[in-house]
């Protein structure tokens, strides 16, 4: 009969005395302590005995299925492959058009529209706070005329449309459902996202406008209005990337973007 097969604690165990040890005798590791960024010691290698309680359905389950750790398509990638948009928008409307339309020529699939401060603060472009803000790290959008400039040419109904807004949310997509009602596109037809993630912003970003209540408030009126008139647009889009940038750590940011997710959505 064939040697038992040895179990992971045993084959641990021969790898550091076969292999580890006489490699850490020819020279010592890089460092003494290998750690993230967030200070969580990592060990030189890991193996099915680290996940002690580890359930397989419970904790990884399947794609498309809950909790979802694999994907929201049960076939994934092999079935579709994910929106290709690049994060865009400078200056005026028509220069952010160019732009857009450039990019679908070349293989773009959805659009990721970048605003600039003022819009993403609701100021006009000619208000004295927005002076030397209007089309620096995005679009200046301050009418449906704007909206309906940045969206020329571009079909509503085959394309996927994120923007990066947050305070304003509810007016710019007001503004799109707009142009696309104008062009005979129904509601139905459209797809999207708004990040409309306000406590992100008084977390760490700050382009907030409105006290904490009201604008909860707002953002949870958008998820009604929506489910019932757009129904293939997703009215939040929670965000980790500006916590971290703020100076969180990776634990933290994960931390605090899922405690902003869960207080986001008790609200609703």
């Amino acid at each position: 009969m064939p040697d038992k097969e040895p179990t992971i604690a045993e084959a641990r165990k021969n790898w550091e005395e076969k292999r580890v040890a006489p490699a850490l005798k020819r020279g010592a590791e890089r460092r003494e302590r290998f750690a993230t960024s967030s200070g969580i010691e990592t060990r030189r290698a890991y193996a099915p005995d680290d996940l002690n309680g580890f359930d397989f359905i419970e904790d990884l389950g399947f794609p498309g299925e809950y909790p979802f750790t694999r994907g929201v398509q049960p076939t994934m990638y092999r079935g579709r492959l994910w929106t290709m948009r690049q994060y865009a928008g400078f200056g005026d409307a028509e220069e952010s058009n160019r732009r857009y339309r450039y990019l679908f020529a070349h293989g773009q699939t959805g659009l990721s529209v970048a605003f600039d401060l003022p819009t993403q603060m609701g100021r006009d472009a000619d208000h004295p706070l927005a002076r030397g803000e209007v089309g620096r790290v995005g679009v200046a959008i301050g009418s449906l005329a704007d909206m309906e400039t940045l969206l020329a040419e571009l079909p509503l109904e085959k394309i996927s449309t994120s923007m990066t807004i947050n305070a304003t949310a509810s007016i710019l997509l007001a503004l799109y459902l707009t142009v696309a009602e104008k062009r005979g596109v129904g509601w139905d037809k459209v797809n999207g996202t708004i990040q409309n993630d306000i406590l992100k912003e008084y977390v760490a970003r700050g382009t907030y406008i409105y006290p904490p209540r009201g604008s909860m408030r707002i953002i949870t009126d958008i998820f009604e209005f929506a489910s019932l008139e757009v129904p293939n647009w997703n009215t939040i889009s929670i965000s980790g990337y500006h916590i971290r940038e703020a100076g969180s750590t990776a634990a933290q940011e994960l931390a605090f973007t899922i405690a902003d997710g869960s207080h986001t959505w008790m609200r609703r």
